[in-house]
């Protein structure tokens, strides 16, 4: 590839994009930097024996001087420069301006990366509207000097597994493989976690379904599934079950809750309203049966009881342990009435 003057990753998934960055973005700039490639000005930049220097900035604690200078000044051993700048949403307009303005200056031994790991919402990312105008960001789509991804989703999280699977060295039974892509967290980190940990556990590499639900009892990330497959079906002692299993009584299950029971609260009222929704074909008769159980007033109820818990925590009024426990004793309620 050509080098670019910079660029711009933009993934809610923080792995995943690390994962791409690793994999796809700096090998091919790290092998130019040794063997000489294009620069942003034309002609070709010194090969250099040296790898460039590559220097990582958390956009949360502000940019220092050490990023300016690394940015603006020519280093005195010649060396190229990789800045990565995670969580790059979160600058403030006034820093963007700053940097904007920088960006309008080629400099072909230094390049910025800019890693945007904000939500997406309708195949877009929830850029600040102070992100979304500047100038640098636009010509760096029409450079292609940007990446985009929503994240791992229903479509996708099986193909996901299974990639995973096979670069581990795994060979997954085929319901196993279903089981899997049923109750992940589809979340990058999450899912090599578990297939890490089912490597461990494997002792030639086959894994069946009964591995898998062995995992979910020592692995929250998998487990956070099963849990909501058991409020749904409104089987309220499993509930609790899987609760006092838990060594923390299901605390650190309370925002994986929170963010993936309202993200299948939306998905069965798109369902209930006839909308067009994508689900896992051996989960769609049950998903679509138990958004018409529920009706607009069931879900609603969800949606408040989860707005409430998450309000609860933040305001300080409950721990999260004790909205946790509000928080099921609710869902258990409006779950079991139309069970």
């Amino acid at each position: 590839m050509d080098r670019p003057g910079f660029f711009f990753c933009i993934c809610p998934d923080a792995a995943l994009l690390r994962s791409w960055m690793d994999s796809e973005l700096l090998p091919p700039l790290m092998a130019q930097a040794g063997q000489g490639g294009s620069s942003l000005m034309g002609g070709l930049m010194p090969a250099s024996s040296a790898a460039p220097d590559i220097h990582t900035f958390w956009a949360d604690e502000g940019l220092d001087r050490r990023f300016w200078d690394a940015l603006t000044l020519l280093g005195m051993d010649g060396r190229q420069r990789i800045l990565i700048v995670r969580g790059a949403h979160q600058l403030s307009a006034e820093v963007w301006k700053k940097l904007s303005s920088a960006l309008a200056t080629p400099r072909p031994g230094v390049l910025p990366i800019f890693c945007m790991e904000c939500p997406w919402e309708k195949g877009q990312p929830k850029l600040p509207a102070h992100i979304a105008k500047l100038k640098c960001l636009a010509f760096a789509e029409k450079q292609k000097w940007q990446w985009r991804s929503p994240g791992l989703e229903a479509r996708t999280l099986r193909q996901h597994v299974q990639r995973e699977a096979a670069a581990l060295g795994l060979r997954m039974a085929p319901d196993a493989l279903n089981a899997l892509a049923e109750m992940l967290i589809p979340d990058a980190s999450a899912v090599r976690g578990v297939l890490e940990q089912l490597s461990l556990a494997s002792q030639d590499g086959s894994v069946d379904v009964s591995l898998v639900r062995q995992m979910t009892e020592f692995t929250p990330d998998a487990v956070i599934f099963d849990f909501i497959r058991q409020l749904e079906n409104g089987n309220a002692r499993a509930v609790w079950k899987t609760l006092l299993r838990e060594g923390d009584g299901g605390e650190s299950l309370l925002f994986p809750l929170l963010t993936l029971m309202a993200r299948e609260a939306r998905m069965l009222w798109q369902m209930n309203a006839g909308e067009k929704v994508f689900v896992p074909q051996h989960v769609e008769a049950e998903k679509r049966r138990l958004a018409s159980k529920l009706g607009p007033a069931g879900l609603s109820a969800v949606l408040e009881a989860l707005a409430a818990a998450e309000f609860s925590v933040k305001s300080g009024a409950r721990s999260p342990l004790q909205a946790m426990e509000s928080l099921v004793a609710q869902l258990t309620l409006i779950f079991g009435a139309r069970s």
